[in-house]
């Protein structure tokens, strides 16, 4: 039997050339191919990566770098997208806003795109800011001499072009430098105090134009008013007179101010004598001693006689 067995084994014949050929593979097949293909590597992969987590020391002794995975409890563990992070209350409270749909409004603040701006004022903004740049340039320098504004002192083309436009003063650079007496700037108090000029004479631009340049004292102070010195003293001429005149009502307001303060002087004066007069007098009042007499007591002659207990001062009482 055991040679039959060994004789009756079934053995693989070879592909002849008569037998049937192998069938090619479907799309199905070829994508289930690839899908398991895919399955495997990614089995692969996490089981290297469990062995890379492991404890075991690389070959510096050190414990092995690894990114922990979203799974894991550890607390360095990635958070989910999903679940957003705890903001810290002491913050307050704030508006979370998208700025990718947000429009300058050019007020100080963002309004959202859509909501109470259209494009007709966004055009109209764009236009002014267009007309303000223009102002802002310098006009441009004519190749012919003669088209060209020139220094009414040195007939220089080099003209300050803001005192052009703020003052209407055609000068240069280096004559409003030679000549501070004439071109210098003056401020607000200065013609207020030295030309005696009000508040509603400075602030008329018609009459007396001013620049306006930033406080140096501090930023939130009101702008500098700055006029410049040939004007304003040609407009303090015309509203006085002459500067003979003008030093005259200088005059005469210094000495009723020195009167006013000479008068306020005395009646201060005046007042504070007052208070330390009643004041001595209240203490001389409040010093004076008053007798404090006791019963009458009647002495060997047989006349009455009381005693102040407190200083010992002594009457006599003749009782009827």
């Amino acid at each position: 039997m055991a040679e039959a067995s060994s004789s009756t084994r079934f053995t693989t014949p070879p592909r002849g050339e008569g037998s049937a050929s192998v069938l090619p593979l479907t799309p199905e097949h070829v994508k289930r191919i690839e899908i398991n293909r895919m399955l495997a590597k990614a089995k692969q992969r996490e089981r290297e990566q469990d062995a890379s987590s492991s404890s075991i020391p690389n070959a510096n002794n050190k414990r092995p770098l690894d990114v922990v995975p979203a799974t894991s409890n550890s607390p360095t563990a990635p958070q989910s997208a999903q679940r957003p992070l705890q903001r810290d209350s002491r913050l307050g409270k704030y508006f979370e806003y998208d700025l990718s749909k947000m429009a300058n409004s050019k007020g100080g603040f963002l309004i959202e795109d859509g909501k109470e701006v259209d494009e007709e004022q966004r055009r109209k903004e764009r236009e002014r800011e267009r007309q303000r740049a223009h102002q802002n340039l310098d006009p441009p320098i004519f190749l012919d001499p003669k088209l060209n504004p020139k220094c009414k002192e040195c007939n220089s083309i080099d003209i300050d072009h803001t005192f052009k436009k703020i003052f209407g003063c055609i000068v240069c650079n280096k004559c409003k430098n030679d000549k501070p007496e004439k071109y210098s700037l003056l401020t607000k108090t200065e013609c207020k105090e030295d030309y005696l000029l009000t508040d509603a004479e400075l602030r008329d631009q018609e009459l007396l134009p001013h620049l306006l340049k930033a406080n140096p004292h501090k930023s939130t102070y009101a702008n500098m008013m700055l006029f410049l010195r040939c004007q304003v003293e040609e407009f303090a001429w015309n509203k006085w007179g002459s500067p003979e005149a003008l030093d005259e009502e200088w005059e005469r307001r210094e000495t009723e101010k020195k009167k006013k303060k000479n008068k306020k002087f005395e009646q201060g004066l005046k007042e504070l004598r007052r208070r330390t007069r009643e004041g001595v007098w209240q203490k001389r009042k409040d010093a004076e001693h008053r007798h404090v007499f006791g019963v009458v007591e009647k002495g060997d002659d047989g006349a009455g006689k009381q005693v102040c207990h407190e200083c010992g001062f002594t009457i006599e009482v003749e009782e009827f």
